[in-house]
């Protein structure tokens, strides 16, 4: 007897929730208890040892730093693509990236980083300078040409560009030991003790998917052009700001406790879209843990990396990333309709 094809996709459903949750428990369970130094698991549990400081106070917050960081990187990326019709589009597309790298680099300068300060001036250097950039992009796009896609994406270039001279002017200024703490904070890394940044990422990444699952449908629209999206009762220029708003602001929280971690708002998207198709009412669900659980990876492997340091996550992530994303490309998958 055939099986109803209701029923069929019904159980399709429980069994790919399933595979999510059990690969994302491993993920974080693998992600939590390896690393530099070994830990048991009777010694979790108690609360003076130093494994247990070590697996609360830094692994659990970096894990979950990592996959707060990884889901909003992803999730923006999505919105991008969606907003400019442009499969190249990446969160950092309109220059929030160059004015938190700018505005990080300025505050590493002025003292952010010396000795027995902490990296919370960093930080808001890179919000500053992220802020910055949202409102020029934003300004623009109250014109009257900002509403146009092309338009709009070239005076991001033009803003990223601006930044990124400001940031070679500061780099000309610094000191060798500064240069190095820029360098270094411009490749990407995820370094956290406690839960004040996971905290912050967890609300800001949170409230943003929300906003995501209501406008879902309204990014379907936005896929058809403006002229066939306005005539769908879509209010076009209002979404786009809205939306830019939003994805710049969480951009700006990540890249301000993260750096800037490129390549997976590019590639996350599509790997999902071709693997689930374009509809964003699934994608919204399926890409942000898809994204988180690839940074989760990448980080681990960065912390495994030439011990005891590291390596930037940043360099991972393009490292694995990118010839994964070639080979999906030209393989039989890759010459589908990926947007």
């Amino acid at each position: 007897m055939d099986v109803p094809v209701q029923a069929r996709g019904t159980s399709a459903v429980v069994v790919t929730t399933a595979a999510f949750a059990v690969v994302t428990l491993v993920t974080f369970a693998t992600a939590a208890m390896i690393g530099v130094a070994e830990l048991q698991w009777g010694d979790l549990w108690q609360r003076e040892s130093v494994a247990a400081r070590i697996f609360w106070q830094l692994r659990v917050p970096r894990v979950l730093v990592a996959f707060c960081a990884g889901a909003g990187l992803s999730s923006a990326g999505l919105v991008f693509q969606a907003l400019f019709l442009n499969s190249l589009a990446t969160p950092y597309t309109l220059g929030v990236s160059s004015g938190s790298a700018c505005g990080a680099a300025t505050a590493i300068v002025l003292g952010g980083m010396a000795a027995g300060s902490t990296g919370m001036s960093v930080t808001l250097g890179a919000m500053v300078g992220a802020a910055v950039a949202t409102a020029l992009i934003l300004g623009f796009s109250t014109t009257r040409l900002g509403h146009q896609r092309h338009v709009l994406l070239l005076a991001g270039v033009a803003v990223s560009f601006f930044f990124s001279s400001l940031l070679m002017l500061v780099q000309s200024m610094a000191s060798f030991y500064q240069s190095f703490r820029i360098i270094r904070w411009l490749l990407g890394g995820i370094a956290v003790v406690g839960y004040d940044e996971t905290l912050l990422l967890a609300v800001t990444c949170g409230l943003f998917w929300v906003v995501l699952v209501v406008a879902a449908p309204r990014l379907n629209l936005l896929l058809l052009g403006d002229d066939m999206a306005h005539a769908r009762g879509l209010a076009v220029k209002n979404t786009k700001r809205m939306l830019l708003a939003g994805v710049s602001l969480l951009v700006a929280v990540i890249v301000s406790v993260t750096g800037p971690i490129g390549f997976i708002g590019m590639v996350v998207p599509h790997v999902c879209r071709l693997w689930w198709g374009g509809d964003h009412r699934r994608l919204v669900w399926v890409v942000p843990l898809i994204g988180g659980l690839f940074l989760i990876w990448c980080d681990l492997a960065a912390r495994l990396v030439l011990q005891p340091s590291g390596l930037p996550v940043g360099v991972i992530t393009s490292l694995v990333g990118a010839p994964f994303f070639f080979f999906l490309l030209i393989g039989r998958r890759g010459r589908q309709q990926v947007l």
